[in-house]
């Protein structure tokens, strides 16, 4: 570890980190420009074999941006994504993003640092940076937005320059550094660890803009709502914006261990999806999306004598059909990513002529990041961290996200050596309990 570094995750003040030299190179989790090919004709696109640990340059910094000694980060599917090389190679976005100027340019390299999630400590900020300093504990938003277009003034989603940052630009979170746009950052809550603070961003984030913003479901009081993946990352956080919001939580796992876990978490239906006898393909066939809601229907309606009013569904292809047949007259399917493939199929008639609404959401505005965070702060919404990795296993860690053998979010340890560190206010921690804290932890 560099000294940069040490001093960073001893807590040294401003003077000192800015006194110390940034050092020339930097430990990163990455995926390589001459692997693109390497699971052409693979059915298993192991990505323990395409996610590399190493040495890589450290970028220059941008006006707008700071420099972060990262102590933890996590893992989200987009890093499944980049490791097996689909939808579409990163390095795609990274070379159309070069082209833009100076310094989009630097993102255009034969590596991909990933990662769209940490928390650590800035240790260097540019001449254009106002309100962050060096020494300050923060999170970072995996949102980064274009402030000079007019959509970004409005609601920053709609922005077109607005990219998913690890995903569509290099220099992410699973790395010893990052760099980051300044408006991108949020507070580190003080009670939680690095690795739980690292564990929320993006999730919790995007959860909150699909249920409760007004750009996504608008959920209320006594709304029930069905959370598909309830067991994973954004699920987790979805169950706990439900219960928070005075609405009735209805979760879909995939085992019956899950299903403890988030009985436990106080969801207040839980369904283990094999009672529902579908597979990652049965999203394509009328029959078995009719049979398979028909089947889910019933339990929803004899568990809350309704049906859902929002569907909250982050599987996308196995599911997306069954969503749409399950949802009340009227009411909301809300839909982020689709880890088990994003060309959906679904009869439009229960749309049209039942006057449903789908609502796409990514990630969450700055706004909505902050109000997640705040949650968080005051301990109405906990953590879903399971378990942590060491960087060097990155590919052990994302490859228990590939194969769906995890629940809530994965931690990575970057400069953090140990797990537990990062805690400024033990006394907030010990009045929230630490149980109530980790209601994951171990799983």
């Amino acid at each position: 570890m560099d000294a940069l570094a040490q001093a960073a995750l001893r807590g040294a003040p401003p003077e000192e980190l800015a006194a110390l030299p940034v050092p020339d190179r930097f430990r990163a989790a990455h995926t390589r420009v001459e692997d693109i090919t390497m699971f052409d004709g693979v059915e298993d696109k192991d990505v323990r074999k395409s996610l590399h640990v190493g040495d890589v340059p450290m970028p220059e910094l941008a006006p707008d941006e700071v420099l972060l000694a990262v102590m933890a980060s996590s893992v989200n599917y987009n890093t499944v994504w980049s490791g097996i090389f689909e939808p579409l190679p990163t390095f795609t976005f990274l070379q159309a993003y070069g082209k833009q100027g100076r310094w989009q340019a630097r993102h255009d390299q034969p590596y991909h640092v990933l990662g769209s999630d940490a928390a650590g400590v800035v240790v260097r900020v540019g001449d254009g940076v106002r309100r962050w300093k060096a020494g300050d504990h923060v999170t970072v938003s995996p949102v980064q937005v274009d402030d000079q277009e007019a959509a970004a003034q409005d609601d920053s989603m709609l922005s077109e320059g607005q990219r998913a940052w690890g995903y569509e630009t290099n220099f992410g979170g699973l790395a010893n550094y990052a760099v980051v746009r300044a408006s991108q950052l949020v507070p580190k809550p003080g009670h939680l660890t690095w690795e739980e603070a690292a564990s929320a961003t993006a999730c919790a984030g995007t959860a909150y803009r699909m249920l409760v913003s007004d750009n996504g479901g608008r959920m209320k009081q006594g709304d029930v709502v069905l959370v598909w993946g309830a067991g994973g990352g954004v699920g987790a956080y979805a169950v706990q914006l439900v219960k928070q919001g005075g609405g009735i939580a209805v979760g879909v796992v995939s085992s019956e261990e899950k299903a403890q876990r988030l009985r436990d978490l106080g969801c207040d239906v839980v369904i283990n999806r094999s009672e529902l006898g579908i597979g990652d393909d049965d999203g394509t066939d009328p029959r078995q999306v009719v049979e398979a809601g028909k089947r889910l229907g019933r339990i929803i309606r004899r568990e809350t004598g309704e049906d859902p009013h929002i569907v909250f569904d982050c599987i996308g292809r196995a599911t997306f059909g069954i969503s749409m047949f399950v949802l009340r007259r009227g009411g909301s399917l809300v839909t982020c990513g689709s880890s088990t493939g994003y060309l959906h199929q679904y009869d439009n008639r229960y749309l049209w002529m039942k006057l449903k609404r789908i609502i796409g959401c990514h990630g969450a505005n700055m706004q909505e990041q902050w109000e997640s965070n705040r949650l968080i702060d005051i301990g109405r919404i906990m953590p879903t961290l399971s378990r942590s990795f060491p960087l060097q296993e990155i590919g052990e860690a994302a490859r228990l996200v590939q194969k769906n053998a995890h629940m809530g979010k994965i931690g990575v340890l970057c400069l953090a050596p140990t797990p537990g560190l990062g805690v400024t206010d033990p006394a907030k921690r010990e009045r929230l309990g630490e149980d109530r804290i980790n209601p994951l932890k171990g799983a």
